[in-house]
């Protein structure tokens, strides 16, 4: 990211301080301009106007401030007629009662006058009032137009102010960020080079990954070929050993010399293939079998899985399994013992505990 030019930071600078003085000089006169929001004052000039207590008038409704101008309007109209209509009983009967001497003489001139200083006083009261209604209804068509400006202009300021303020907020994280990443820095080119790097090694992984399942898949299809190679042998056998213990042949038959040599043989090579150590009998039911965890013959008995096959009597029904071995604990192989007892799988769980515990 290349720094900014002296220029620009100037110019924002200088924008950012006519921005302030605005924002101070309309909060100075925002007072004068809140119009929608200062309803007391109206009611203040209102009532001075009209000449109505302001305490009256004070947080009431127009409509019952209306009603209540018209009652008062109809009432001093009243009110001014029983004055002057007492008034002049008044008058009247002063100069009746009075001396002719002392009693005031009204001419027609008089009463002219009268009507005449009336009339121009109706007149420019008219005319007060109908000013006074002009002037009302500006300020109530002009408040809402100058509230809306107000408002619209508070919010630019507020914009303004917001903008500014991340301006810095974003300086200051740039020197952050130069100050904690000094020179020199993680250009566009080599970021994109890390990236192609990436996709390279992580291509390779993939590949890795896809050989080892297809080695895997191999190497279970290799151990489910031998497993049917041994059943394939241990059916040969039996039936070696069933023609062997028919037959009945004595020490000096030809027969036994090449039977002997391929039971070797085939014993080798089952080892061999399944890494069995050693096989044992201890009972009728009971099988017990040692296999090598290693590819290579274990030199002790640190890489050996012994496993015992117990079986019901009489019948070929597996009942139990012990599994034991240096660093092997026969509860990672409960589950996996218990599915091939369920069955009665010999083969399949020889096989599979065998795979679990030469990958672990």
């Amino acid at each position: 990211m290349s720094r900014p030019s002296l220029e620009f930071q100037q110019e924002q600078e200088r924008l950012l301080e006519s921005t302030n003085s605005l924002k101070a000089r309309f909060e100075q006169s925002s007072t004068k301009l809140r119009l929608a929001q200062n309803p007391v004052e109206f009611a203040k000039l209102e009532a001075e106007e009209s000449g109505i207590d302001f305490e009256d008038a004070e947080n009431r409704d127009p409509g019952v401030i209306s009603t209540n101008l018209a009652a008062q309007t109809q009432f001093l109209r009243k009110l001014k007629y029983q004055y002057l209509e007492q008034n002049a009983k008044d008058r009247y009967v002063k100069s009746i009662v009075s001396d002719i001497d002392d009693a005031p003489i009204v001419t027609a001139e008089d009463v002219k006058e009268l009507n005449a200083a009336n009339e121009d006083k109706k007149a420019r009261l008219k005319a007060a009032k109908t000013s006074l209604a002009e002037m009302h209804h500006n300020i109530r068509t002009l408040t809402p137009l100058v509230q809306e400006d107000y408002d619209k202009t508070k919010a630019a300021i507020d914009k303004v102010t917001s903008l500014a303020q991340k301006i810095i907020d974003a300086r200051l994280a740039l020197t952050r960020l130069r100050q904690t990443h000094p020179h020199p820095r993680l250009t566009i080119a080599a970021a994109d080079q890390k990236l192609a790097d990436q996709v390279e090694e992580m291509q390779e992984l993939s590949d890795q990954v896809e050989a080892v399942r297809r080695n895997v898949q191999s190497s279970k299809d290799e151990l489910k070929n031998g497993n049917v190679d041994l059943e394939s042998l241990r059916a040969e056998r039996a039936e070696i050993e069933k023609l062997v213990k028919n037959a009945n042949v004595g020490e000096d038959d030809p027969r036994i010399a090449p039977l002997y040599d391929w039971f070797t043989a085939s014993l080798a090579l089952h080892r061999t293939m399944q890494g069995l150590h050693s096989s044992s009998c201890p009972s009728q039911n009971e099988l017990h079998l040692t296999y090598s965890l290693s590819p290579t013959p274990p030199t002790n008995n640190d890489n050996l899985l012994t496993m015992k096959l117990v079986f019901l009597p009489g019948t070929r029904h597996l009942a139990a399994v012990d599994v034991s071995g240096s660093g092997v604990d026969r509860a990672d192989f409960e589950e996996l013992i218990d599915s091939y007892l369920q069955t009665n799988d010999v083969h399949g769980l020889i096989g599979a505990v065998l795979a679990r515990a030469r990958r672990s």
